[in-house]
Parts: C-alpha cells; structure tokens; sequence
C-alpha cells in the first residue's frame, strides 16, 4: 500500500480536513457582508453627513456689528465757545438681514453635495461587490482543480501499485515506477499550491467583509455557472444601472443648484444701523439716528463676479454632460464585447464537459483496464492519463476566464 511521507502534504491534508466543517456561504450572502462592513464604505455617509451640516449652516445670519465713542466732539485744547459744541458719545449697533432666496439656494446647493457624496458610496461598493465575486469564483475554480488533482492522485496512485507489483515479476521497468512516482509528487506540489491559493482568497474576502482574517468558512461549490444574457445592453439600461453616471448626474445637479445659488447674488441685502448719542453739555436733547441700507449688486463692477462664476459652471456642467456621453459610450462597447466573450466561451466550456473530457476519460479507462490485464504498458496509460489531465485543467482555465469576463461584464452593468 503507497503511504505519503511527505510532512507538508500530511500536514496539509490535516488542515483540509479540520476546516472541513466550516459554515458554507454563499455568494450573496458575501456580497451582503461587504456592503454592510466594509471599512472604505463608511466614510461617504460621514461626509454626506458633514455637508449637510454646512449646508444648513447657511441659515445664519451675519454677526451684529456694535460700537462706541467720541462725535463731533473737539479736540483736546480747542476753545469751546459754546457748551453745545462740546460733542456727543455715540453707542452704535448694525445688523445685515440676510436675503431668504439667496439663503434657501445656498442650503440646496450644499445638500446637493451630500447626494454626491451618497452617490460615490455606490461606485466603491461596485468596484468592492466586482472584487468579491472576482475572489469568490476563483476559489470555486480552485475547489474543482483541487477536486481533479485528488482524482490525478488517486489514479498515481493506483499507478504506482501496479508498478510496484510488477517490477519483481519482470513484468515492468524500473523507470516506470520512478515515472509514476515523479508525477505522483507533482500532483502533491499543485494540491499544495492550490491549497495556498485558496487560503489566499479567503483571507482577502475576509479583509472585504471586515471580520477576522483567519475565519474559516466555506463556498457554495453547488453554484451554477450562469448563462450569457441574450441582448446586448443599450446606453438607457446603462444610464439606469451605472453608479458613475448616477453620481455624475448628481454633480451636473448640483452644479446646476450652484448656478441657481450664484444667480441670487444679484438680489439686494438690506442692513439696519442704529446710533444713540449722549451730548456732552446737559442742556442738549439726546439724539439717534435709524438708517437702512440696500445693497446694489447689479451694477457692472460688482456684478462681473457672480457672471463670470455663473458662465464658468455652465462651461462645467457641458463639459460634465460630454463626459457622461463618452463614458456611455464606452461602457456600451466594452460591455457588448465582454457579452460577445461570454458566448463564445460557454459553447466551448459546454464541449469540454460533454464531449472531449468524457472521450478522452474512456481513452484513460481502456488504457488503464489493458494495463492492468497486462495488455498495455504503464507509459501509454501515463500519456492516455495526461491527455485527460490536460484537457481537465484546459476547461478550468477557460472556466476561470469565463467567470473573470463575467465579473468584467457585470462591473460594467452594474448587475
């Protein structure tokens, strides 16, 4: 009987098998934990947060104005001819009144900003939800090649015992049994590797779902592959579904509120002055004066600002709409040839399941049962068992390019 003495394998072996028992977890169930957990999510409802505040901050009104002193009184060493020229102390408060329109237009301009903000949350989470089912499905593609390699194992194996058995009859060579064993221990290097990787992937997908890097979990291996979507996306199903248009439209918006804002720097602000003098001399009455003041910012050399600022939006918000137009654009095309690789990918996954991994598994069968009836040689059931092994591992690449043009596809649709 062919006994491992490998330390590392059987030390892997264990492993697997004490993590066999973890909770299985599906793909949603992932996506789900990401989008509630991950850090680099957190911080857009903050700043959304952050600039509602500010918004409403453009409620207030300006500081009062408050002050006091000599008027109209003499310098010191004037002759006061008349008690009444002595002068007055003067008390003075001012207040500017705010102008409502203009106000209510600041704070919608600043709440459009928190709607930008929660808009870049959802193009993090796409880039994040496309890097989990990236890691995802490569794990599953992982658990199938680690699947084959057991099957390659076993099948050495079986090998590598007939050999043994043989070699003392003169019924085989020397370097067949050193053949088989070579490649016995080369499946042992790739279940090795393939155990490493998926380690890997699930210590990433830990960090994305914020819990402990070493909680051991297991996927749904049952997920079925997906089928190409039959129409190709148009630029409206993409305007809908993309979170960087959405968040664009929502600065084009906001940019808009901004012009709305900067148009009500032309209405007029009113300020109220008080003064309340005390005369020096007692005979004279006490005095006030109450004035109100208008601002006039439509005239030409105040209003250049706030023009040249509404014209330098509009200029934004163009180049902003151009920009969405050219992503669309892209987004479309990119998406349409990813769908165009779905396609011709599934039919040639479908013939490797169906078609040439079972003919060649019968070829390995007939080669192995004339072997073992000692009608064939071990180096024709080898190259019949590599042939097989080649065209396992040539569908698992393939499968692994699929789902890789299907996160690729998905990220782009946003699905």
């Amino acid at each position: 009987m062919f006994t491992i003495k490998n330390p590392a394998f059987v030390g892997l072996l264990l492993a697997l098998a004490l993590q066999a028992p973890g909770q299985v977890v599906s793909l949603d169930s992932v996506l789900s934990a990401v989008d509630r957990q991950n850090p680099m999510l957190l911080p857009y409802a903050s700043r959304a947060a952050a600039q509602r505040e500010y918004a409403e901050g453009k409620r207030s009104w300006m500081a009062p104005m408050v002050g006091g002193g000599p008027w109209m009184a003499p310098y010191p060493g004037q002759i006061v001819q008349d008690s009444r020229d002595k002068g007055f102390i003067m008390f003075s408060g001012e207040q500017a009144l705010p102008n409502r329109a203009r106000q209510r237009a600041q704070v919608a301009f600043g709440r459009s900003k928190a709607d930008v903000e929660a808009a870049g949350r959802a193009v993090t989470f796409n880039q994040l939800r496309a890097e989990a089912k990236s890691l995802y499905y490569e794990w599953l593609v992982a658990e199938k090649r680690r699947n084959v390699l057991f099957e390659n194992q076993r099948i050495l194996q079986t090998m590598k015992k007939l050999a043994d058995i043989r070699y003392p009859y003169a019924q085989g060579s020397l370097g067949n049994v050193y053949k088989a064993e070579a490649r016995l221990y080369e499946v042992e290097n790739m279940l090795l590797m393939t155990a490493a990787d998926i380690e890997q992937k699930r210590i990433r997908l830990n960090t994305l779902m914020n819990q402990p890097r070493q909680a051991v979990f297991q996927i749904d291996t049952t997920l079925r592959l997906p089928a190409p979507e039959a129409a190709f996306p148009d630029t409206t199903d993409l305007r809908n579904a993309r979170s960087d248009v959405r968040r664009m439209n929502e600065s084009i918006r906001s940019m808009q509120l901004g012009i709305a804002a900067q148009r009500t720097e032309r209405l007029p602000e009113l300020r109220l002055r008080y003064d309340h003098m005390l005369p020096l001399d007692r005979m004279m009455p006490r005095m006030y004066t109450l004035e109100a003041m208008v601002s006039i910012p439509i005239v030409p050399w105040a209003s250049r600002m706030y023009k040249a600022e509404i014209k330098g939006m509009q200029q934004d918000i163009r180049a902003m709409q151009q920009e969405r137009e050219a992503m669309l654009n892209e987004a479309q095309g990119m998406a349409a040839g990813m769908l165009a690789e779905l396609r011709n990918l599934r039919p040639q996954l479908d013939n490797y399941q169906q078609r040439i991994i079972p003919a060649l598994r019968r070829n390995y069968q007939t080669l192995m049962i004339a072997y073992e009836q000692n009608k064939g040689e071990l180096p024709v059931v080898i190259d019949g068992w590599e042939s097989l092994n080649m065209a396992q591992m040539q569908y698992l690449e393939r499968l692994q390019l699929y789902y890789q043009t299907l996160v690729s596809y998905e990220r782009e649709v946003e699905k």
